[in-house]
């Protein structure tokens, strides 16, 4: 009875041992909730980092992409800082810099007709700008699309832009004052007539380069020229007639400027003559500037609307 009592406690006691090993072994998994908290502020801890070496990496990347820009700009400023100390008669930037305040301190004052602010003289260019170059992308673009979609329409009119298309901007005024006898109507045909070479050109090349195979579909398909037209031939010329548009516009504020230096009026062209008979050289310069800038502007809004409509192909 005894040796019966001495097994059951050593094996009770065997038992105890070993439900206490098996608890010891499974204590890890009560210990993960206490590690968790910790390894959530490390997160936290961690990610401000990688954002910083993500901005930082991006403001390296925009300060490397400006660097040549800014270098550029003052390389200029150093040349025409060096110029203007060796003839007195060319402002300094810093001159030229004061004057620009006051200029654009009120760009839009009005003294007379002959007298107004830079901001209205901009304002009547762009008018102008506006009306011609519009008349030319209605007459150049459907031009185009004909001359290059018929072969009779191409040989009727491809030597009349071969002997119009060098002939220099300033060339067509007179031609402009003699029919319309007045200088705004003649500025606008001026612009006109060099602006829609361009679009012509662009927009025939555009229709002439499209494959030939979707227009054997469209034969098979038996579909009217309307629907040529504007299933297929539209969406894969308007990068053509685009490009046509952006360098349409540089030729059309080009030609303005110098249009209206000839036939006055309220412009900013007309105002850089004013200026130069004024003998007012840092307004001339301000107005260079000026000009560069819209240009600059105009050609830049032409640019992204041009990436917006065109689509290329990605391999695979």
């Amino acid at each position: 009875m005894t040796s019966l009592l001495s097994t059951y406690s050593a094996s009770a006691s065997t038992n105890a041992s070993s439900s206490d090993k098996s608890k010891a072994a499974s204590a890890p998994a009560t210990v993960i909730p206490a590690i968790e908290p910790t390894s959530k502020k490390a997160t936290k801890m961690t990610t401000p980092s990688s954002f910083s070496l993500k901005l930082s990496s991006k403001l390296k990347a925009l300060a490397l992409k400006a660097l040549p820009q800014f270098l550029g700009l003052a390389f200029l400023v150093l040349i025409w800082t060096i110029i203007a100390e060796k003839n007195t008669s060319l402002p300094s930037p810093w001159v030229t810099l004061q004057e620009a305040i006051k200029l654009f301190s009120d760009p839009f004052y009005q003294n007379g007709p002959n007298d107004q602010g830079i901001g209205w003289n901009i304002y009547a260019s762009l008018k102008r700008v506006a009306v011609g170059f519009g008349l030319a992308a209605i007459v150049g673009i459907p031009l185009g699309f004909m001359i290059g979609r018929f072969s009779f329409m191409a040989g009727m009119f491809n030597p009349i832009i071969s002997l119009l298309k060098p002939v220099s901007p300033l060339a067509w005024l007179p031609i402009g004052l003699l029919v319309f006898k007045a200088a705004h109507p003649a500025a606008i045909w001026s612009i006109f007539i060099c602006s829609i070479w361009p679009m012509v050109i662009n927009t025939a090349i555009g229709v002439q380069r499209v494959p030939q195979d979707y227009m054997n579909v469209a034969r098979v398909l038996n579909l009217s020229e309307w629907k040529i037209l504007t299933r297929i031939l539209f969406p894969s010329v308007l990068p053509y007639m685009l490009t046509g548009v952006r360098l349409a516009i540089g030729t059309a504020w080009l030609v303005i400027v110098a249009a209206e230096m000839l036939t006055g009026g309220v412009g900013i062209g007309f105002w850089v003559w004013d200026e130069w008979n004024n003998l007012n050289v840092p307004h001339i310069i301000i107005a260079i500037v000026v000009i560069g800038l819209v240009g600059l502007i105009l050609e830049q809004i032409l640019v992204a609307v041009a990436r917006a409509f065109t689509y290329e192909e990605t391999g695979a």
